[in-house]
């Protein structure tokens, strides 16, 4: 028996992780994404396990129409849900959350309330997908900055007047490229990755050692 906060932060503890593992694909539009059974599917279980109910105690919901591309009408929904978190002691948290959707029939309140339920607890949950980031691999060059070679940045590694600060921010240039492991001749003519020879002179210039 204990607080609904920490019963909380024990299902959150325990399910750690959701990845993007359903496509979208219609339209000619492709994405990944969590899907709110998947969710559902996934946080349902740990909940009981906690003794933590999830309950909407108040939906409200607004109404639009949409014109397709093709002329045919959809229904538009935005809810606002009040979400009431009971622990197992019987105290309560209150959350809220947004959903939109767009239907053809009848099932743009639904689609909207579970977006809201999905919202809640990916986003209370705070859980993350452990997906690479798209963007973790794009290197930005202006259109005259061509890529640097390893020599070059050897050199300037090795130039006494190459501050440590710059040491560093060479390491990073270095990573973000992919060149840690490129091996290059070190100032006595051994083979030597960029990687351990940045780590090296910064070490003897900061009297870190290597």
């Amino acid at each position: 028996m204990v607080p609904v906060g920490v019963a909380w932060l024990r299902v959150r503890r325990d399910i750690r992780a959701i990845g993007k593992g359903e496509l979208y694909n219609q339209s000619g539009t492709r994405f990944n994404f969590r899907g709110v059974d998947t969710v559902v599917n996934v946080f349902g279980p740990v909940t009981l396990k906690h003794g933590v109910h999830v309950m909407s105690s108040k939906v409200e919901a607004s109404y639009g129409e949409k014109t397709t591309k093709s002329g045919g009408k959809m229904r538009e929904c935005s809810v606002l849900v009040t979400w009431t978190i009971m622990g197992p002691m019987g105290d309560t948290l209150t959350l809220q959350t947004m959903g939109e959707a767009l239907d053809t029939a009848d099932k743009a309140t639904t689609k909207a309330q579970s977006v809201a339920l999905r919202t809640l607890l990916l986003g209370f949950g705070l859980t993350p997908t452990h997906d690479t980031d798209p963007d973790a691999d794009r290197i930005e060059r202006g259109i005259e900055a061509p890529a640097r070679s390893a020599e070059s940045y050897r050199d300037e590694l090795l130039d006494p007047k190459t501050s440590p600060g710059r040491i560093q921010q060479i390491g990073y240039e270095v990573s973000n490229a992919r060149m840690l492991g490129s091996r290059v001749q070190n100032e006595t003519g051994e083979w030597e990755t960029l990687g351990d020879l940045g780590r090296r002179i910064h070490g003897e210039r900061t009297g870190g050692g290597a």
